[in-house]
């Protein structure tokens, strides 16, 4: 098993670096450019300062001297800008390759199914679709290639100091090779600390999110000292966490100064033998000693590489796990859906939220409503009226039953496809920060500005649209904080038409207007509704009213269906006490 992991962590490199830096091959080749004339410039430096201290002894011409301070001041110029640009060229390839693979992780986590966001916390996928990936910039951006010219430096390093003297270049060869397998054995030992680190991370983003939703509900039932207790208990889980971790990271940083001073011991040492054994120059003197400390940056780099690398292993472990999770909901091969208002039926559809014995939500379920009919669908609290839209938008697949829309089964359909055809309205209305345009079309630039104004005018809402300050462009705070209840109920409305589908669900979209603005809706949403068929779920009488059909839900189960002008008149009907007692009364 132990011999597995390292092998599969490199497998998971390997793809990483396959899929998302390679597509980045002129900026890798500028970068490693880069990096090699950068190592080139190291080396020659100081073999320029052992020419200049050397030919001073001589006490020869000054011509020498000038041309050989002029070269290395020319040279540390040019290694300077060299820095400045593999910098930028770095950073910039860092950010290519991450935004790339947040744009993805993003992807995969909206088509991933809702029994994955349900176990998931909002604060806990941000953490692993952008802390992970911030982990990872320099994996992306610099770390193998430096690694790669790290190692051709000692490489240049170690080679020169063999053409000076074998027994430098020996000396030099076992400190780098001991100082490298030393710091990757501490590696090894730290880095489960790491990715323990990074998950109490995601926990406690997941908690501080959840709560920042629930700000309104926290505050009014007093439970703020219940919420920071958790807090402070999540924090001091953690503490120990962080010391570990970074135990670890300095473990690394303090082994790596005693092995320099080892090696800058080793190299005076042997550089005072060779002295005295007159096998050497003064100029040789200071350049095995340049070498030396030269040869410490590249070891120095490695460390610091190792460890950015015992940080992206516990982020790409965790990657990997969120982008091997796949949906329940499988896509369909894309079967075709007819134009204009489409059929809904369920033949005997069961379902439970929970895979088990237990009651199914949806029990048995058969029902039919027709192209450009309306579906008025009742019950109390967990009868399943949600469910049901739930599953026409494959939100979740029945266990039992086929689910068939326009006389196909959804589960023939590509998702997209589905969702294109089928709109939901809900009570919960999500405004984005952007514009209005933005927020009604959902950036589909395809939307001329002529049929939204069109679809604001027809629900009302022309009046509003002319006090925008900036018309389509006006920029709508989050969460509509500048809306009014009705009025981001309306842009709800608008939206969904925007798209022309088949089928319109409303579960409860009314709920949030008052009486007079409803009313005022009324005759708009009767003219959009045209050539579409329509399912109502509702609590409130006047909301069903439209509706060609009735049918009453509980536990799951059917209890009345039909015509809803028969279902009125008959005195024996449960529909026609529900008018006699009042909806609302009867549905709580």
């Amino acid at each position: 098993m132990k011999r597995d992991l390292p092998r599969e962590s490199r497998k998971h490199y390997s793809e990483l670096l396959r899929r998302y830096l390679l597509p980045q091959k002129r900026t890798l080749a500028g970068l490693a450019a880069l990096l090699l004339l950068s190592i080139g410039l190291q080396l020659v430096n100081p073999q320029i300062i052992q020419y200049f201290i050397d030919t001073a002894q001589s006490e020869g011409d000054l011509q020498p001297l000038l041309v050989a301070a002029c070269l290395f001041i020319g040279f540390s110029l040019a290694q300077g800008a060299v820095s400045v640009a593999a910098t930028y060229f770095s950073e910039n390839l860092g950010w290519k390759t991450t935004n790339v693979l947040r744009s993805d992780l993003a992807a995969h986590c909206l088509s991933l199914d809702m029994p994955f966001h349900k176990s998931q916390t909002s604060g806990a996928i941000i953490e692993r679709v952008d802390g992970d990936v911030n982990a990872l910039a320099n994996f992306f951006s610099s770390m193998i290639i430096h690694l790669v010219g790290n190692f051709l430096l000692m490489v240049g390093i170690l080679f020169l100091l063999f053409r000076e003297n074998w027994l430098i270049g020996a000396g030099m060869t076992v400190f780098v090779f001991a100082a490298i397998l030393i710091i990757q054995r501490i590696r090894k030992l730290a880095a489960p600390l790491w990715k323990e680190w990074r998950q109490a991370n995601a926990d406690m983003y997941g908690f501080i999110g959840e709560q920042l939703e629930g700000t309104e509900d926290i505050r009014a039932n007093g439970a703020s000292v219940f919420v920071m207790n958790r807090f402070y208990g999540m924090m001091q889980r953690m503490l120990p966490m962080r010391v570990k971790a970074f135990l670890g990271f300095g473990s690394m940083w303090g082994t790596t100064i005693i092995l320099f001073a080892l090696g800058n011991a080793m190299a005076f040492a042997i550089s005072a033998y060779l002295w005295k054994a007159d096998s050497i120059t003064l100029g040789t003197v200071y350049l095995i000693f340049y070498y030396t400390e030269l040869l410490t940056k590249p070891i120095e780099k490695i460390r610091t590489q190792i460890e950015d690398l015992q940080k992206a292993d516990a982020s790409i472990s965790r990657i990997r796990a969120l982008l091997e999770t796949r949906s329940a909901i499988a896509d369909g091969p894309g079967a075709p859906l007819p134009q204009g208002a489409l059929g809904v039926r369920f033949d005997d559809v069961t379902f439970r939220y929970e895979d088990g014995p237990g009651e199914p939500t949806i029990d048995s379920l058969r029902l039919e409503l027709k192209p450009g009919e309306v579906l008025g669908l009742l019950g109390r609290t967990g009868s399943g009226k949600s469910t049901l839209a739930r599953l026409l938008l494959r939100f979740y697949d029945p266990q039992e039953g086929v689910i068939s829309l326009g006389g196909t089964d959804i589960r023939d359909l590509k998702l997209s496809q589905l969702r294109k055809r089928v709109a939901l309205v809900t009570q919960n209305i999500e405004i984005m920060e952007g514009t209005i345009r933005d927020n009604l079309t959902f950036y589909e630039d395809s939307i001329p500005d002529e049929r939204i104004v069109s679809v604001l005018g027809q629900l009302g809402l022309t009046s509003w649209y002319m006090s925008m300050p900036e018309g389509l462009d006006t920029k709508l705070a989050s969460g509509g904080g500048s809306l009014s209840a009705g009025e981001a109920q309306l842009l709800a409305f608008a939206r969904v038409f925007l798209t022309n589908p088949g089928l319109v669900i409303m579960d409860e979209a009314s709920s949030r207007l008052d009486p007079l603005t409803e009313q005022r809706i009324e005759q708009a949403i009767s003219a959009l509704l045209a050539e579409r068929s329509c399912i109502i779920i509702a609590h409130r009488l006047s909301t069903v009213q439209r509706a060609d059909q009735i049918l009453i839900l509980e536990n799951g189960r059917v209890i009345e269906s039909g015509d809803r002008a028969e279902l009125a008149a008959d005195p024996g009907s449960r529909f026609s006490g529900m008018l006699a007692t009042g909806l609302e009364e009867v549905l709580a």
